[in-house]
């Protein structure tokens, strides 16, 4: 197999989930910043399937939209469950986090207003659907997410048993805590907008 290339601007954004199951389960790939704004319009945007970016470059297939990128490396690197029934579990965990992200990114680039009710939904969802699979792409999904709100409120996930030590037990991973450690992870923002 070839060296990925994610393709992606100079921060987290939809791109860290990517960058978190790539380091997290040791894969090589190649990040490509397609920043600042001119580039982008002018070499990336018009390539990309929806004019969006974060894309992934395996061989000659480019994808796009960040959960499609996921459940494409999910499967090939055995992180979607071993039946219909876990893989599906792992999509409506996915969902749920996807829901909980809306509300983060309408608070980041409008009104910088959160609802608690989404974090609890989600505490409930982990709670009632407890995983009887091993690790799933959805779990890069979640815990990129976690940590943005936590570096928004330090405090965010007090109430949230569940939520705070499934964060503090993953991102105390050894590739993960080595990728936190580098330069790139440390420099680069959160959001495109500078709220964080």
């Amino acid at each position: 197999m070839g060296k990925y290339q994610l393709i992606y601007f100079p921060v987290r954004g939809r791109g860290e989930n990517i960058r978190l199951l790539l380091n997290d389960n040791g894969v090589d790939y190649e990040e490509v910043n397609c920043g600042p704004r001119e580039t982008w319009l002018k070499e990336y945007k018009p390539q990309m399937a929806f004019g969006q970016a974060p894309c992934l470059k395996d061989g000659e297939l480019s994808l796009v939209q960040s959960n499609a990128i996921l459940r494409y490396l999910a499967r090939k690197h055995g992180l979607y469950g071993s039946s219909d029934v876990e893989a599906t579990m792992i999509d409506i965990l996915n969902d749920g986090v996807e829901d909980l992200r809306k509300q983060y990114t309408t608070m980041i680039y409008t009104n910088y207003f959160f609802p608690q009710p989404y974090q609890m939904s989600l505490e409930i969802l982990y709670n009632k659907f407890p995983p009887t699979f091993q690790r799933s792409f959805v779990d890069y999904n979640l815990m990129d997410l976690l940590d943005a709100l936590q570096t928004l409120s330090s405090t965010c996930l007090e109430n949230f048993p569940t939520l705070a030590s499934f964060l503090q037990v993953n991102m105390a991973k050894p590739n993960i805590a080595k990728y936190r450690e580098t330069e790139p992870f440390k420099t680069r923002p959160i959001n495109g907008n500078g709220k964080q």
